[in-house]
This record gives structure tokens, sequence and C-alpha cells, in this order.
């Protein structure tokens, strides 16, 4: 009698919702401490950018070592009555939620003639690790339940459309509150805590903080109800075992000699890279590059909503008639390009109508191609992890993805926070004295993402995933 297989799971309606929720509410406050923090510590609180960048390099360092640690404790975890991942997002919540409003709120701010004041950089420090250990557990048993939780090509599809829209407008709404309180300011230029300007900053910014952290709570909630492990209860019991801390590192062997998977974390590193050097330049190249004041600063607003869902539209329709891997490179590929025309921002004489012309031009093409990146890499990594799961020498695939999920996306999250800790440490560099307000570094430095864009693209191509791979579980 031939054995008869259950059906695949997926997620759907009301579940498919509330699991992408992790996708608006993570991202919210995560996407304005990466992008603003920089902002808000070297030109309010005045700390020096140097140390800003150790800090934010740190953290995403060692954030990237728990992401490993994490991603093997939560696989060889014995499943009990909450399941075998949920249970974690309820100890590592409180502890993000409560950091995501603390690292607003330093006791201390560098004194007006010295920008290396210790207190406040030990503060900044420690309360922004504490933050990314939390974020990288919370976030890497998010992700790892995506091969578990959808075991269709086509769900996993709509699963990254959904996630990917509301990473967008997470991205545009945590930026667009910051750019409110920057445009009402009487002067852009001069934010210290000491003037006018930077009160205004060191009023309203907690308060943002507050609000995305709260709808943060929620939506990590949101996923902790949406998500059903209860297949769990059906597979053979495993035998519970002590893990050492180099049986943990040993447990990344299996996606590391991944090749395939190795080619999409490393393009996944450089495109890091670019995308943390576009998220620090954000507010100092509207600043001291444009020169922008009052209402012009929603301009980038405008830019970021119809830049990154337009090519996110464009995206959604041209996956459906291309190979997932081909729209990948044409995705990288304009990103390229949109980095390589930011040279012509280097024209001292080009009018201020063709500078805002320009820039429209070329940060609405990398931000929509930045942003339609996971709509791609979502379903090739869950397929890449089901494969694994299926070649493992496990006869219960659900069992076998149990194992192995978490390594595969801690290792993966590893790889993709070094790129943002290498750029933030970069930049920093860059950026430390009198080169924070630089047209011309500033300028540069944006031009640089289409050097780390093209390195992406090229790894990208290398990548020999099976059409067969790819959709055998539609």
């Amino acid at each position: 009698m031939e054995e008869i297989l259950p059906l695949p799971r997926e997620l759907n309606g009301k579940r498919l919702i509330g699991y992408s929720m992790g996708d608006l509410g993570l991202s919210l406050g995560n996407i304005f401490t990466g992008v603003f923090v920089f902002q808000y510590y070297v030109y309010t609180i005045n700390l020096n950018a140097l140390f800003v960048s150790v800090g934010v390099t740190v953290q995403l360092i060692i954030g990237a070592l728990f992401s490993i640690i994490f991603g093997v404790i939560i696989d060889k975890k014995k499943p009990g009555k909450l399941g075998k991942r949920r249970p974690f997002l309820l100890i590592g919540l409180p502890i993000w939620f409560i950091t995501g409003i603390l690292i607003w709120i330093p006791p201390w701010y560098c004194p007006e003639g010295n920008s290396m004041y210790i207190p406040t950089a030990i503060y900044f420090w420690v309360v922004i690790i504490i933050r990314s250990i939390s974020r990288s557990l919370l976030f890497n048993v998010y992700v790892s339940m995506l091969p578990e939780q959808s075991q269709t090509l086509k769900n996993r599809e709509s699963v990254a459309s959904v996630r990917s829209g509301f990473s967008i407008t997470a991205s545009i709404v945590a930026l667009m509150l910051p750019l409110i309180i920057q445009s009402i300011v009487e002067d852009p230029t001069n934010v210290k805590w000491w003037q006018p300007s930077g009160k205004i900053i060191l009023f309203y910014i907690p308060i943002i903080a507050v609000c995305f952290a709260i709808f943060g709570l929620i939506a990590v909630l949101l996923i902790f109800f949406s998500v059903d492990e209860s297949f769990h209860k059906t597979s053979p019991p495993s035998e519970k075992k002590k893990i050492s801390l180099i049986e943990t590192f040993k447990g990344m062997a299996l996606p590391a000699k991944d090749r395939n998977f190795r080619y999409l974390v490393m393009a996944g590193f450089f495109g890091g890279i670019a995308g943390k050097i576009l998220g620090l330049l954000v507010f100092p190249f509207q600043t001291y590059v444009l020169k922008f004041t009052a209402g012009f600063f929603f301009v980038y607003v405008l830019i970021s909503v119809f830049g990154k869902f337009g090519w996110y539209f464009v995206w959604m329709k041209l996956r459906k008639r291309n190979h997932l891997l081909r729209s990948y490179s044409i995705a990288m590929l304009l990103a390229v390009i949109a980095s390589f025309f930011g040279m012509f921002f280097l024209i001292g004489i080009l009018p201020f109508e063709m500078q805002l012309i320009l820039y429209i031009l070329t940060w609405s093409t990398v931000l929509g191609s930045m942003y339609s990146l996971p709509l791609f890499s979502i379903p090739i990594t869950a397929a890449l992890v089901h494969e694994a799961a299926e070649n493992a020498d496990e006869s219960n695939i659900d069992k076998a993805m149990s194992k192995i999920s978490g390594s595969y996306y801690g290792l993966s999250q590893f790889i993709a926070s070094m790129g943002p800790a290498t750029a933030s440490l970069i930049v920093g560099f860059i950026l430390s004295g009198p080169n924070e307000e630089n047209a011309i570094i500033l300028i540069l430095l944006f031009i640089s993402m289409g050097l780390f864009y093209l390195i992406a693209l090229f790894i990208i191509r290398k990548i020999k995933v099976k059409q067969t791979s790819l959709y055998k579980y539609q």
C-alpha cells in the first residue's frame, strides 16, 4: 500500500499577515535605529563619529556571532508545549523592547568641547550591544520558521511579497517621522543638544522610539500566535543533548559546505555593505550635499515611497516571467548603475534643480532595487534549506528541517551582519572629525556602493540552483 504523504504546510490569510508582521514591527525599530542612531549621537549628542561607528560595528559583530549560537541552540532544542522556536520569541522580546527605548535617552550628553566623553560612549556601547543580541534571537527565530511553516514555492513567494511590502512600509515610516522632525528645526546643520534645534530633536526622537517599540512588541506577539508548530508533536521524539560552544560552531558545517548557499550569503554580505552605507548617508547627504531645509526633506519621503513601491511592483511582475536568479541579477545591476551615476554630483557647477533630479533618479532606483531583493532571496534561501533537509540522513523531513533551519539562517544572519559592520567601520573612520560635513566625501561614499553591488552581482551569477530545486515544492 502506497504511503500517503501529508499536504505541504502553507501560510495563508490571517496567519500569513500575522507572520509577515515581523517585517513591519521588527523593521520599524531596527531601521530607525540603524539609520538614525549615527545621526543622533554624532550630530546631536555630540559623540565622536569614530566612537559611534565602533559601537555600531561591535554590536553588529557580536549580534552576528549570537545569530550562529542561537541558530544551533534553537535547532537542538526539544519541542515543548509552546513549540520549538516560538518560546524564544518571548525570551528576546522584553530585552529588545526596553533597549529600543533606552538607546535614545542617554543619561549623559557629550560636553560641548569634548566629543570623546567616555561615560556617554560606554552607555551607548552597552545598550546597543544588548539590543543587538536580543534582536539576533528574535530575528533568527522569525526567519528560520519559514521553511517549516511554508513548504511550497508559490506560498513562499507570497510570503516574500507580503514581507517585502511590509519591510518597504517600515523603511518609509521609520525615516519619515525623523525627517518630519528634521524639517521643523530652524537650522538642520546645527542640531547639537545645547542648540535650539538640538533640543527639538531630543524631545521628539525618544517619543518616536517608544511608539516603534510598542508596535514591535505587538508584532512579535502576532508572530507568536500566527505560527503553528503542532506538527512537532507528530514527529518522532529526539534525545535532548547538552550543547557545548564548540559543538555550536560545528553546527555551521552543513550550511558552510553548501556551495550555492555560500554564494547567496556572500552576495548578501556585499549588498549589506552597500545598503548600510546608503542608510548612514540619508541625513548627512540631504543636509550637507543638497543643502536641504524645511520642506525639501520630504523629497526623500516621496522618492522612498514611489521608488520602493514602484520597483517592488515591477519586480513582482518580472519575477513571474523570469527565473528567480535572473531577476535577482537584474535588480542588482540596476543598483550598480544608479550608484555609479552618483558621480555627476561631483560636478560643482550643476544647478540645484539638476541636482534634485539626479537625486530623485539615483536614490529612488537604488532604494527600489535594494528593498526588492528579498523578493528573490527569501524563496531561494527557503528552497535551499528544504533541499538540504531532503538530502539529510533523516527519514522525517520536518525533523530534518528543524535540525538545520536555525543553523542555515544563523550563518546567513552572521554573514549578512558582517556587511553592515564593515560599512559602519569604514564610514566611521572616513567621516570622523571635520569630514562629517564634507560634501565630496559623502558623494564618494555614495558612488562606492556601486562597487559593492557589482561584486554581489558577480557572486549571484555563480549560483547554480537547478530549476527543479526551486519549483519542486510548488
